[in-house]
């Protein structure tokens, strides 16, 4: 007994020694999102501690802020533009590849990923010498461009997966009782993929929406999106309006994430219940 005691301890302390800094990770990484929703409420004027008082005057600032509500709108359209997009091409790069034989198809597929591969300020540098190159001048399509060159490899192998998990089992039955192609993928496919489409689009949104580093680059003069309008406003000083401001990032990023999460188990819920409803009538 005290034998095995002896080899419980070291197991034990290891798994101690393990939870305690999974404890500090998290609280690393959360901690300075905590202190920005914590000082956006501050109702001093400097922006840190100490807290003053409870305040929502700097949201209300916030609301008036005509460049920062100019950002949130080129961003909210920047952002939703680049979730339809790249999660359409992304849909059917992810059809082609895993219901069709692609010639040279692992080839193909690492060409598809590749800009998740490079680092961003390389893609991004990259890409604005061609253009300079090109004597083409920065424009919003180019942004729009870039960020769906950014999501579009996340939004194919969320979707690929899902296809690749699903099988052809589904769609041969309903081919074999003579729906078209169109029909399968309109009636079958695209149900059972929905909750993957969904999370692609979020991705695509979410890392659209965040993204600072490619925005510099590509954007046209006069053209500001939420983090390059903080950026901004980080060199002059850090106002409080910029902690309400990252309040309001938050919010709309967990909430489109639980919403999306939310809708996803859903429709996998609904698609589990039609399989169980399938399975019956087959049986009966």
């Amino acid at each position: 007994m005290s034998t095995q005691r002896k080899d419980k301890e070291p197991a034990s302390l290891m798994w101690r020694l393990l939870v305690a800094i999974t404890v500090l990770v998290y609280v690393f990484m959360f901690a300075p999102i905590l202190v920005v929703i914590l000082l956006s409420f501050n109702d001093s004027s400097f922006g840190a501690f100490p807290f003053v008082g409870f305040s929502f005057r700097w949201f209300v600032k916030l609301a008036e802020n005509e460049a920062i509500l100019s950002a949130l709108s080129t961003s909210a359209i920047l952002g939703v533009l680049t979730a339809l997009i790249a999660t359409l091409l992304a849909m059917l790069a992810a059809l082609a590849l895993v219901r069709h034989k692609v010639s040279g198809q692992k080839t193909v597929s690492l060409i598809l990923i590749a800009p998740l591969l490079i680092p961003e300020t390389v893609l991004a540098v990259g890409l604005l010498l061609l253009l300079r190159a090109l004597d083409l001048p920065r424009t919003y399509l180019l942004l729009l461009a870039g960020h769906i060159l950014i999501t579009f490899p996340f939004a194919v192998l969320v979707i690929q997966a899902r296809l690749a998990g699903l099988g052809r089992t589904y769609e041969e039955a309903a081919r074999s009782l003579g729906a078209s192609a169109l029909v399968t993928f309109r009636e079958v496919t695209l149900p059972l993929s929905l909750p993957a489409v969904t999370a692609a689009a979020l991705f695509s949104f979410t890392i659209s929406f965040d993204n600072l580093t490619a925005s510099l680059f590509w954007r046209p003069n006069g053209v500001e999106t939420i983090p390059t309008q903080i950026f901004s406003m980080l060199k002059d000083s850090v106002s409080p309006e910029i902690n309400a401001l990252g309040t309001v990032m938050v919010v709309i990023t967990v909430g489109l994430s639980l919403l999306a999460g939310a809708a996803g188990s859903q429709v996998a819920r609904q698609a589990r219940a039609s399989d169980a409803d399938t399975q019956d009538a087959i049986s009966k």
